[in-house]
């Protein structure tokens, strides 16, 4: 009980703490994982915890359409494909489909590990707005 106590409070500082950008790859990261999950209770007949999982998902989604600043382009077109995994976990969830999930899975991996990269990427270019170099 300990434990999962301090697990808590460690999720919770991580997040409190965390930047912009480590937020996103979180969400990447719990937008992969509950989709895994919903596969695995399909593959397990467990209907009640592939639906929650889904749903867990769907949420993660619509909290990225949410946040996406729309005056640039590249918003429009992560707009566009966050509507179509999401309508594509819908239809998943109607109809307990793990193949579905398979294909939304491989998007959300890759945008994951876009993202992952691009942050890298950031981290080692210097920062144009002070005028000092960015964190190592």
């Amino acid at each position: 009980m300990a434990i999962n106590k301090a697990y808590n409070q460690y999720i919770k500082n991580s997040i409190f703490t965390s930047s912009p950008e480590e937020l996103t790859l979180m969400l990447y990261n719990g937008l992969v994982k509950f989709i895994m999950q919903a596969r695995h209770a399909i593959d397990e007949n467990e209907t009640e915890k592939a639906h929650n999982s889904i749903v867990r998902a769907e949420e993660i989604i619509l909290e990225f359409i949410s946040t996406l600043d729309m005056k640039y382009d590249i918003s429009k077109n992560l707009a566009a494909l966050y509507d179509y995994m999401y309508r594509r976990l819908l239809e998943a969830n109607i109809k307990k489909d793990a193949a579905i999930l398979e294909e939304v899975l491989g998007m959300a991996k890759e945008l994951r590990d876009t993202w992952a990269q691009a942050m890298k990427i950031a981290k080692r270019s210097p920062a144009k707005d002070t005028g000092e170099p960015a964190a190592k």
